[in-house]
């Protein structure tokens, strides 16, 4: 990989988009190696994943425009096509992703932003969809995501209106979870990442899966989607363990450590 780069620490994986002297922008090649990271993930280790960016300036700055500048038609649609289904991927991954947001995250890195579980960032970060400034619309899920993230009138005014927010006002809106200083942004994402893959890897997945189907039907088919779900977890290791060690709780009311399995 030249652009991509991966580490595990435990349960813990990181990938890291490394393209720092095009503020980690996001052209085909780019695109091609994160799906290919994505495929190589070994879900029988890994439990959580964190994607963040190179450098201290820049999560994603956005699609390369260098690229995208004398694109036809026919070009742009494949190349929204090729970025769009990366990052459903990345949405619909079984596991829980991360987004360390450290410093731009405009167009293109907002968007792969959204298409992250949980996002949290520096009090460096820039948010937006600058595109139509460009002549173009978000391309990679962000008039579809943004929308679904924040308030719909928030979403269509930084669309519109192609304006960058930073840090306070991200999470004022809730877009991240949470912001910290830059040094303490991937130690928080990795002590996150740890207390989410101590909990029963199946449950988690289950629960992913749960939300993610749910937001796309309406209440009666959605609690339908959470009992399958629900049941899925029943007769495995992990619930076993999880429900004796529960009930075997010692007088002290503490409970033990339960070593999860992944099945």
């Amino acid at each position: 990989m030249e652009f991509i780069t991966y580490e595990t620490e435990g349960y813990v994986g990181t990938i890291t988009i490394n393209r720092p002297r095009a503020l980690n922008a996001l052209n085909s090649q780019v695109l091609e190696e994160l799906d290919a990271t994505l495929d190589a993930v070994n879900l029988d280790e890994i439990r959580c994943l964190i994607l963040t960016g190179a450098g201290e300036k820049s999560f994603v700055a956005g699609a390369d425009i260098g690229e995208m500048s004398t694109l036809t038609k026919a070009q742009g649609e494949a190349f929204g096509k090729k970025g769009n289904d990366v990052f459903r991927k990345l949405e619909t991954f079984p596991i829980p992703v991360i987004a360390a947001v450290n410093g731009f995250a405009l167009g293109g890195g907002c968007e792969i932003a959204m298409s992250c579980d949980i996002r949290i960032c520096s009090e460096n970060a820039v948010f937006g969809q600058p595109e139509t400034g460009l002549g173009i619309t978000p391309g990679f899920g962000g008039t579809q995501r943004l929308a679904r993230v924040v308030p719909v009138g928030i979403a269509k005014q930084m669309i519109y209106s192609a304006r960058n927010i930073k840090a306070d006002e991200a999470y004022r809106i809730g877009l991240v979870n949470a912001v910290y200083p830059l040094e303490e942004l991937i130690p928080a994402a990795q002590k996150l990442a740890g207390t989410i893959a101590k909990n029963a890897p199946i449950a988690v997945r289950n629960c992913k899966k749960a939300i993610n189907d749910g937001l796309q039907v309406n209440m009666d088919e959605a609690i339908v989607i959470e009992e399958k779900l629900f049941g899925d977890c029943f007769e495995t290791e992990d619930q076993k363990a999880g429900m004796a060690n529960f009930l075997e709780k010692d007088k002290s009311k503490k409970l033990k450590v339960v070593p999860f399995q992944n099945k």
